[in-house]
């Protein structure tokens, strides 16, 4: 019966309307991403009016991120288990309620808890929303469509500060949460009446142990990561959160292993392209959450644009990724997606490279330049591997196999912006004068609120510093994973190592 479904749904493919489900589902996954980074300009508004503390407004940020990527695991699953439309579906009415939460929010608790609800139903809503591409279009136009659904989910990032930004100047601070609802309303409209359902009813249950084991080791991990830039990484809250995550991990590897039908499906790992692909994503990620923490406060207060300037003047990394989105899928075709992500890593280490060479005086040209090269790496790199990872999915796995992509990809985002903003601090620290007060230390942006022009420049001159620091590591890290991509990804046309022979057999009646 499920291979009959799926053959429908693959026979169904040349009818238009798969076009503008696809449109739909970007305008949702548009929303999840920009959420991520929305509200660290309402920050300050939100702050100063909801009297909230400096650990209150990092949990009102960071509550939607740890819920999000805790939860991926086991939504995909559920959604293969009950109907991947149907849980989408709830995904997005949970999202949408958490947004009108916040929206009417008059309060710090319950901001945290609209948040929380919103990283829910966005640990639905991306997972299945890439699981549904393989029912709506056929291998030929597959690459297209993983293309434009990466690029959405990516997009969003500089989006955020951006529509934040345009927000902050026109309304209050909870038109952040607003401009969700129509975003999400079409999303629920389009999927209801536009997308085939899809299941495996003979998915493995979702286990009551195994979901909280996964949701806590990864949440404890995910806040571990988050607060070790502010608290330190030596800080007791830090190791303690990071210990634990530890050990919940361990032992939810432990019992899927001796699991007959394990929730966490740890043989997709055994594919050499889907974990490399999987690790390809990882890193481009990592670089990307990582230039969408430290650019911010180098445009705002090095070179003095308001939020809105800010977002507006990351515009060039959106522009690089939707060219490469547009270009990869042809080129992959042509010459094989081994040699466009190998491509796409060695132009993201150049931007790297290039941007690490920025100093006080450069101005916004050069940043823009190197941003426009940085957008080109992370299309190339990011959408083939993508594409090339959910093609190793067999049909009935595509909800725990995309879960599983997702949450990995979240947990580099995680671990890029700790990695980074802790070396970003080390370095910063390190450059300020001698003397300089405590509050400097913080950030750039507490330097200028001093009101010292002498200490202003220094500050300045060490984030600047910092941030080339960052640059480089970061296009170093790039360079090595193109080098292995290069040597360990398939050749074109080989068949993945690690595919079972029933692997295989549903991929080829899924094909038919």
């Amino acid at each position: 019966m499920t291979s009959t479904l799926l053959r429908r749904c693959v026979m169904s493919a040349p009818d238009p309307r798969r076009w503008w489900a696809l449109a739909a589902m970007v305008a949702s996954l548009l929303v999840l991403g920009f959420d991520m980074t929305i509200l660290n300009v309402a920050l300050p508004a939100m702050a100063e009016q909801l009297g909230a503390t400096t650990g209150e407004q990092q949990w009102m940020a960071d509550g939607y991120v740890v819920v999000f990527a805790a939860l991926m695991l086991p939504a995909g699953l559920v959604g293969d288990r009950f109907g991947r439309r149907r849980m989408l579906v709830a995904g997005l009415g949970v999202f949408l309620a958490g947004s009108l939460l916040g929206a009417l929010a008059d309060d710090v608790t319950t901001v945290i808890a609209a948040r929380a609800a919103m990283g829910v139903g966005a640990a639905f809503v991306m997972p299945l929303g890439m699981a549904v591409v393989p029912s709506l279009f056929a291998a030929e136009e597959r690459a297209k469509a993983v293309g434009i659904v990466t690029a959405a989910s990516a997009l969003g990032l500089p989006l955020g500060p951006v529509v934040g930004g345009w927000l902050l100047d026109h309304f209050w601070w909870g038109s952040v949460f607003v401009v969700n609802i129509p975003m999400v309303a079409i999303g629920i409209t389009a999927c209801l009446f536009l997308l085939p359902e899809t299941r495996d009813p003979a998915a493995p249950r979702v286990g009551v142990l195994s979901t909280a084991l996964t949701a806590t080791g990864l949440g404890a991990l995910i806040y571990g990561i988050i607060e070790a830039p502010v608290r330190g990484w030596t800080d007791p809250v830090v190791l303690g959160a990071l210990a634990a995550a530890t050990v919940l991990i361990a032992a939810l590897v432990v019992r899927e292993k001796r699991s007959e039908r394990p929730m966490l499906d740890m043989g997709l790992l055994a594919d050499r392209s889907f974990l490399l692909n999987t690790l390809t994503v990882t890193l481009a990620m990592f670089v990307l959450a990582g230039l969408m923490f430290v650019l911010p406060p180098y445009l705002q207060a090095v070179l003095g644009n308001d939020a809105f300037g800010t977002g507006v003047r990351m515009l060039p990394l959106m522009g690089g990724l939707i060219v490469a989105a547009k270009g990869s899928a042809p080129l992959a075709e042509r010459f094989g997606a081994r040699a466009v992500i190998t491509a796409g890593l060695v132009v993201l280490a150049f931007a790297g490279f290039l941007g690490s060479r920025v100093t006080v005086d450069s101005g916004y040209g050069f940043t823009a330049l190197w941003l426009s090269v940085a957008g080109l790496g992370f299309g190339f790199s990011m959408v083939p591997a993508m594409t090339a990872a959910i093609d190793t999915l067999p049909p009935d796995r595509a909800g725990s196999g995309s879960g599983l992509l997702t949450t990995v990809r979240q947990v580099g985002s995680a671990i890029g912006i700790a990695l980074i903003g802790s070396l970003l601090a080390a370095v910063y620290e390190s450059r300020l004068p001698a003397g300089a007060p405590d509050a400097a230390g913080d950030s750039v942006v507490a330097a200028h609120l001093l009101g010292d022009p002498v200490l202003t420049a220094a500050a300045d001159a060490a984030y600047t510093r910092g941030m080339g620091t960052v640059l480089l590591v970061s296009g170093t890290a790039a360079l090595i994973t193109a080098l292995l991509a290069a040597a360990l990804l398939p050749k074109p046309g080989s068949a993945p190592a690690a595919v079972t022979p029933d692997v295989a057999g549903a991929a080829a009646d899924a094909r038919q």
